[in-house]
């Protein structure tokens, strides 16, 4: 590698440690910390068939009867504009007019309308979303995605590169996804933005430096790298063995998973060029290379304001890229073994508020609201439970978090009466048990 002067070799000196460092944030110190294990886990006998979850979350909380729970017959009160619900190819089901795409696929999901909890705060209500857990009893427990990488991720033998919890492309920011679990089990979240020429994923794409030119700055570190040179290899095994999956990742074939330039136009066309139909192809390719937990963060649901017009914006990119996700896993025949689930925190509130400055908006509703699975052993083409006339309360079979994380739990492997390793040596369980006594309407065993 050829120099201008000795100014670039001051430069690559003095940033080495940055360099370095960098690349392990991104695998190699996941990848070490992954090996550190408690020994207090052991893998199913059997292997079950579902392999990964991609949890789609849409922040903010979503309206349910704009979505999978319509109500026109309760008047523009309640539906605004949204007035004229579609048949699904599911006798009986009906959906959101702005979602063509999904009703031809209707069979491949179920809708759960009974989704409950009762609390109407952000930050409480995604924790019970996504932990299982009421918030109050001095724990701060672990989210699904965490609990899925300890049990599916590296204790289980994860052989993968790229961390087995990854976000795209935000942090959630709501809630601590790891928990008590520590930093060990926090996400890897990915930064960028996937709908862009180059989806930048912080620490293993840089902008504007190709991979040539990353291997050509390893083999001139390398070079002027003297305390390695110095000291047996054997002191540096630990080293050089983050350091060699850090590069994996960056120029090496592992990182190629987040190159989205390698899927055909067409494909990408149908998931949609938007951040959030670019992310369902991501997540697409990271459950094919066996990452287990992948979240879509997708925000902008909070709409006290307007709640119709964004609708009509989010309704459609939704369809699109979430139908294209699950008739594409489908055709590769990855359905069976990757769990979708699809929703926020809670729902809001099925009276529209007309008044100035709200002009059309919804507000926050925890009392009753929906949410879609699809596949990793869920059956599709059912309605689970039921909100009322208004969509105001649940009707009939109330499905809390804690029945919801417990079914993919079942599904995907993990033994819900295992105990968590907790940094006080208390003993705590995957879900709550029966002493606990947590709300719950039962497993979702109509659909498993």
């Amino acid at each position: 590698m050829s120099m201008n002067s000795g100014n670039e070799t001051t430069s690559m000196l003095s940033t080495r440690r940055q360099v370095i460092l960098s690349a392990l944030g991104a695998a190699g110190g996941l990848f070490l910390a992954g090996r550190i294990s408690s020994g207090a886990f052991t893998p199913p006998a059997k292997a079950p068939k579902t392999k990964s979850i991609i949890q789609i979350w849409l922040a903010g909380g979503p309206p349910h009867v704009d979505m999978f729970d319509p109500k026109p017959e309760a008047g523009r009160d309640y539906c605004g504009s949204l007035d004229q619900p579609i048949e699904t190819n599911v006798s009986g089901i009906r959906i959101c007019q702005l979602f063509p795409l999904l009703a031809k696929q209707a069979d491949k999901y179920s809708i759960i309308r009974s989704m409950t909890h009762n609390n109407f705060g952000h930050e409480t209500a995604a924790y019970m979303v996504q932990t299982g857990r009421t918030p109050g009893d001095g724990q701060v427990y672990p989210g699904v995605g965490a609990v899925t990488s300890l049990f599916k991720g590296y204790e289980a033998g994860y052989k993968g590169l790229v961390p087995p919890y990854i976000v795209l492309t935000t942090p959630q920011g709501r809630f601590a996804e790891s928990g008590f679990l520590g930093s060990k089990y926090m996400p890897f979240v990915t930064g960028g933005d996937p709908a862009q020429q180059v989806f930048a994923v912080e620490g293993v794409i840089a902008q504007g430096i190709t991979p040539k030119r990353q291997q050509a700055r390893r083999d001139l570190l390398h070079q002027l790298d003297t305390l390695d040179h110095a000291l047996s290899n054997r002191s540096l095994v630990a080293w050089h063995e983050s350091e060699a999956q850090a590069y994996d990742l960056i120029v090496g074939d592992a990182g190629k998973v987040f190159d989205l330039s390698q899927e055909k136009a067409d494909l990408r066309d149908r998931y949609g060029r938007t951040s959030f139909g670019q992310s369902c192809l991501a997540a697409r390719r990271l459950v094919e290379k066996g990452v287990p937990y992948v979240t879509i963060n997708n925000g902008g649901w909070d709409t006290h304001r307007q709640n119709f017009e964004t609708m009509r914006r989010k309704l459609p990119e939704l369809d699109k890229g979430l139908a294209t996700l699950i008739t594409d896993l489908a055709d590769r025949g990855l359905l069976e073994s990757t769990i979708i689930w699809c929703g926020g925190e809670f729902g809001r509130t099925p009276k529209v508020d007309w008044e100035p400055p709200w002009d059309g908006g919804r507000n926050h509703w925890g009392k009753v609201f929906s949410m879609l699975v699809a596949g990793g052993g869920f059956k599709g083409g059912q309605v689970i439970g039921a909100s009322d006339a208004k969509g105001e309360e649940v009707k009939d079979r109330p499905v809390y978090p804690f029945d919801l994380i417990g079914s993919m739990y079942e599904l995907v492997g993990i033994d819900t009466s295992a105990k968590l390793p907790h940094p006080q040596g208390l003993e705590v369980h995957v879900t709550p048990t029966a002493s606990e006594n947590a709300k719950s309407g039962g497993r979702l065993r109509e659909i498993m």
